[in-house]
């Protein structure tokens, strides 16, 4: 399965955190700001094995909503990313982030896998949650 085009929205969180001195700290959008050009300097700059980044945007405006629980203002920080991906797996270990928000498929129009291929998916999102869920598992425990 060769030609996988896609592109994928990431939208980074800038949220303050509890307990800092008011004075100093960064506001949530250029909080914001500054994490999107971290990261984007890391997506384009460090390779990821079979994605090649094709475009990035980050013309998008920043944005912010309340957050539910905690009351305070949380701000995110859109970047679209055009990429192409050798493989369905590459896509998924690029793609697995907390970050992620939107998926959009540019080419092909349909996509056959074999039985193989499909068994080889299914076990790397299995890879990638448990990734995914033991990163969770340390974040919270250093919030406590």
């Amino acid at each position: 399965m060769n030609g996988l085009r896609l592109r994928v929205r990431f939208d980074y969180i800038g949220q303050g955190k509890a307990g800092k001195k008011l004075f100093g700290n960064k506001g949530t959008e250029q909080l914001a700001e500054e994490i999107r050009q971290h990261k984007v300097s890391q997506i384009r700059n460090v390779p990821v094995q079979g994605i090649h980044i094709e475009d990035i945007d980050m013309s998008q405006e920043i944005y912010s909503v309340i957050d539910e629980i905690t009351g305070r203002r949380i701000c995110y920080a859109p970047v679209s990313i055009m990429f192409a991906a050798d493989t369905l797996e590459d896509v998924l270990r690029f793609i697995m982030k907390e970050e992620f928000r939107t998926i959009e498929v540019l080419q092909p129009e349909q996509i056959e896998l074999s039985r193989i291929e499909m068994e080889r998916l299914l076990l790397r999102i299995n890879d990638e949650l448990a990734n995914y869920r033991d990163y969770l598992e340390r974040k919270i425990d250093n919030w406590k």
